[in-house]
């Protein structure tokens, strides 16, 4: 048996190393997945040699600390094999978890090759050595060493793909290196040496050995220029993310100023904290002023303690917090602000931060306000028009009937009159044209008012399963389809919004009763009711049929107060779809036609799935496009 030891110097250096190759490996690695698809080969290749050969010098260092008494070398071949099985292993097993289909669970894969590559390295680094004695192994210690490496590999390349700050990563390389060295010194304790005789074999090794301490210097010499190099592309890889952040970041802040809007950070807590010089520029506060939640003292008093409920509940619920309020900016005026904020989580799915932009709509408010003033006044004068015309309407309906009752007299005095018969057609005549003109007056009349009183309702939205609701639609209307030998389907699976019942009844009764209305005799009627999602929150509904279908150049002009398309065969005032259309509108939607003669119609519904913020109360009905009449 050959007495051993360890040079404590070589040691430590080879626990340095380990230390140091953990640390480059874990932040190359780190960058695989983010990197570009051609710099992932690059950063991977920098990893598996960092982890493979730093794990290697660790193992070289730590044979050549080893003190046996006894001369030794190295095979050349033998030891180049190791350094390959190290860096192949280490990079077949980071390649394997750094794929961007990776899932958590492919690291108990990865992590055994890994480890069985690096105790092959070992042990085949050990049978490298030639020095005149024989080794022997303890088959429990050389098992031990083995899940000691597969434990260490497994752990590392969990670290690897896991998102670290610096000081995780360095605690996790100071684990890692310490790990290694355990897996090597432990597989060292393995092994028994028995020495030989001396002899010729003896004196030959000690002729041709290299100083130990002098080859421990040069390996990790090498050793540290390889991973300062790798650290040095790290750090010019991170300064290209720092600038490409710096870049994204300005960029972010000119698009907020382009949409007039104000940046501002919280804290988790929902408290504002630090420097912020949006906030200060447009309201004049101090950072004392405006801390915590101080800010408020900006909102104003009629919106602040809705404000700072909503902002409360949104942080409890930490969720995206969409408000409006008023705030007094810097020059004392009130300016009305659209705020949308979200959190921004850490890489454990805690809160960081909020982030949050106050967008100055009070120009879109006023306009609106404008708006709906425009819109009162045209309902009010349509409504006293339509009524101050009924007046005169009256008195015509009712002189008409005196002179119904006037031909009867006349029609007696002219009887033996040559041109009794003639005069009697002749007025017969002009009274039912009278008569179709004074009903198709009041049809009109009757149209003004209907949109008259229909502006000046309030929606009350509620939650609204439009399935079963556009079913009822369908249902109510199951006598005429059935008649017409119509087939209606309803989607099973239309999403359900939040709108007035009434409103939307109205919307989707009148679209089916048109459908109904104007088929095509010439083929079996289908109405179909689908919906999709669509951008911005909101849901496309589209009320699709086999119908005669809609010339193109008629698209736009269905949606006209009194406008009609195609033949006339079927009554109405041509006020539905100008009715729709304004009522869609009021519930912050729009409305579509795609069609086509011979083929079928559909009308395109989007509704937002939630009433539109800062709107509500009165519905805004906007005025009629034009107020031509029909022609009949």
């Amino acid at each position: 048996m050959v007495s051993t030891g360890y040079n404590p110097a070589l040691v430590a250096l080879s626990l340095a190393i380990a230390v140091l190759a953990s640390y480059t490996a874990l932040d190359l690695g780190g960058r695989v997945r983010a990197a570009a698809s051609g710099l992932g080969w690059a950063w991977l290749l920098g990893a598996a040699l960092a982890m493979g050969g730093g794990i290697w010098s660790m193992h070289f260092v730590g044979m050549l600390a080893f003190e046996m008494g006894l001369p030794a070398a190295y095979d050349l071949g033998h030891t180049l094999l190791s350094l390959l099985i190290a860096i192949g292993t280490t990079g077949a097993a980071l390649a394997w978890v750094g794929r961007r289909r990776a899932g958590r669970w492919d690291v108990l894969v990865a992590g055994p090759v890994m480890g069985i590559g690096v105790a092959a390295m070992h042990y085949t680094g050990m049978a490298a050595m030639r020095m005149p004695g024989h080794l022997a192994y303890s088959v429990p210690v050389v098992a031990l060493s083995v899940g000691i490496a597969i434990t260490a590999a497994t752990i590392a390349l969990w670290l690897t793909f896991r998102p670290t700050s610096v000081w995780q990563r360095f605690a996790a390389a100071l684990i890692m290196g310490v790990a290694v060295a355990g897996m090597h010194y432990t597989g060292m304790a393995a092994a028994t040496i028995t020495a030989e005789e001396a002899g010729g074999h003896s004196a030959h090794l000690a002729a041709t050995s290299v100083d130990q301490q002098n080859l421990a210097l040069y390996v990790a010499g090498v050793t540290f220029v390889i991973l300062f190099l790798a650290m040095l592309a790290s750090a010019f890889d991170q300064q290209r993310i720092q600038g490409e952040l710096r870049a994204s970041e300005e960029r972010f802040r000119a698009a907020v100023q382009a949409v007039r809007g104000v940046l501002w950070t919280n804290d988790p807590q929902g408290r504002m904290t630090g420097e912020q010089p949006g906030w200060t520029a447009l309201t004049g506060q101090t950072r004392a002023e405006y801390e915590g939640f101080g800010w408020a003292d900006a909102v104003h008093l009629e919106d602040r303690h809705a404000s700072v409920e909503a902002w409360n509940a949104t942080v409890a619920a930490r969720s995206t917090f969409l408000h409006e309020h008023r705030v007094r900016a810097r020059d004392g005026l009130w300016r009305h602000f659209s705020i949308r904020a979200i959190p921004v989580l850490d890489p454990h799915g805690a809160i960081r931060e909020w982030v949050g932009v106050h967008t100055d709509i009070t120009e879109q408010r006023e306009a609106e306000a404008e708006l709906r003033e425009s819109n009162e006044e045209i309902q009010r004068y349509a409504y006293i028009v339509s009524h101050d015309l009924r007046a005169p309407l009256v008195n015509v309906m009712g002189f008409t009937s005196e002179l119904e009752a006037v031909r009867q007299e006349l029609l007696m005095v002219l009887r033996d009159h040559p041109q009794g018969a003639r005069i009697d057609e002749d007025i017969t005549e002009a009274l039912s044209f009278i008569q179709a003109a004074i009903v198709k007056m009041e049809r009109l009349i009757a149209a003004i008012l209907k949109l008259s009183r229909e502006g000046r309702r309030r929606f009350s939205p509620e939650p609204l399963a439009m399935t079963p609701v556009i079913r009822g639609i369908a249902d109510a209307q199951r006598h005429q389809a059935g008649r017409k030998g119509v087939t209606v389907t309803v989607a099973d699976d239309l999403p359900s919004i939040v709108a007035d019942r009434l409103a939307v009844e109205q919307v989707f009764g009148n679209l089916i009763d048109n459908a109904l209305k104007y088929l095509d005799p010439a083929r079996p009627g289908t109405i179909e009711v689908t919906a999709r999602p669509a951008p911005g929150n909101r849901i496309r509904f589209d009320v699709s049929d086999t119908g005669r279908g809609i010339a193109p150049q008629d698209h736009g002009r269905i949606f006209e107060l009194f406008r009609r398309s195609g033949t006339q065969d079927q009554p109405g005032e041509g006020i539905g779809l100008a009715s729709v259309k304004a009522l869609v509108r009021a519930l912050g939607g729009r409305i579509e036609v795609s069609s086509q003669p011979g083929v079928g119609t559909t009308f395109i519904v989007t509704l937002p799935r939630e009433p539109v913020t800062g709107r509500g109360g009165a519905a805004t009905i906007d005025p009629p496009d034009t107020m031509t009449l029909a022609a009949e």
